[in-house]
């Protein structure tokens, strides 16, 4: 049996992407590290096997990997926390993780980061082969998953890494699209997010975890339509900003990324296509 190793799985993509894997893997197969365990109590309930440690802990980590063969790693510290905790789980506990995993023989070991690492100025979508350049206007968030990308990479071969690069993440509850608006009501009412559905982050993850050769292989998610900060305003029925219409959009690549090639390599395509989609369908 595959055992599937899961961080971050209390977050607003791992717990919506573990039960899931439980259904697509056996619950039995689908292990979580969790620092509180009261707040996994649902996935417990599910079948899947508990651990309750910190990610930033050595022996915690050690006693998640005993026994994996395959490391999902979706754990991160978002917007809105200190720099230093940022950096501490996004690039320090990851990179550490992965050194850790390849020390245990694991077969793969699946990375989220963001289509944040790409920064602006592209004049097209992003590519995974572009140079990581993220905007200093994201702060830390951006910053640490580039660097944690890049301490992955150092680890060579021993590593057998997929990192998979996430749009903003939205739909099920979460509220994210709500807390957008904090600077989407700032931009040029033409400005558009690129974004993607829980259900699409959750079926690329497990396509990145077991699909044959994926290792080595970086892949953005992304659905068919980034919303503008109009749409934004209307979905959350909040009315628009005054003057926003006219305002110049510099870069109008600014966030956009290509899916070519996991639709290609991976069969991946969005159940959710877009934002509008995911209204429709009641799965906001």
């Amino acid at each position: 049996m595959t055992v599937f190793l899961v961080t971050g799985a209390t977050g607003q993509v791992g717990r919506r992407f573990v039960p899931r894997l439980a259904q697509w893997a056996g619950a039995d197969a689908v292990r979580v590290l969790v620092r509180d365990e009261a707040r996994a109590a649902a996935l417990a309930a599910l079948g899947v096997q508990v651990v309750v440690g910190d990610l930033r802990e050595q022996a915690d980590r050690a006693r998640a990997l005993d026994g994996a063969d395959v490391v999902v790693n979706v754990a991160a510290a978002l917007r809105g926390v200190p720099d230093g905790e940022a950096f501490a789980v996004n690039r320090d506990a990851a990179v550490a993780l992965g050194r850790e995993a390849a020390g245990a023989g694991v077969r793969r070991f699946v990375h989220t980061s963001t289509n944040l690492v790409y920064g602006c100025g592209l004049g097209r979508p992003a590519l995974e082969a572009d140079r990581l350049n993220p905007d200093a206007a994201w702060g830390a968030y951006a910053a640490s998953k580039a660097e944690a990308e890049a301490g992955l990479r150092e680890l060579g071969g021993r590593l057998p890494l997929v990192v998979t690069r996430l749009a903003f993440v939205y739909g099920e509850g979460d509220p994210h699209l709500a807390a957008s608006l904090h600077w989407a009501g700032r931009w040029p009412a033409h400005r558009r997010l690129a974004v993607v559905h829980h259900a699409d982050v959750a079926q690329a993850l497990w396509r990145a975890a077991v699909m044959p050769g994926a290792e080595g292989r970086t892949y953005n998610v992304g659905d068919d339509a980034p919303v503008t900060a109009w749409d934004l305003h209307e979905i959350n029925g909040v009315p628009q900003p005054e003057g926003v219409a006219g305002l110049d959009l510099p870069d109008p690549w600014d966030g956009q990324v290509s899916t070519a090639a996991i639709r290609r390599e991976l069969g991946w395509r969005p159940l959710y296509p877009s934002v509008w989609t995911a209204r429709d369908s009641g799965a906001l």
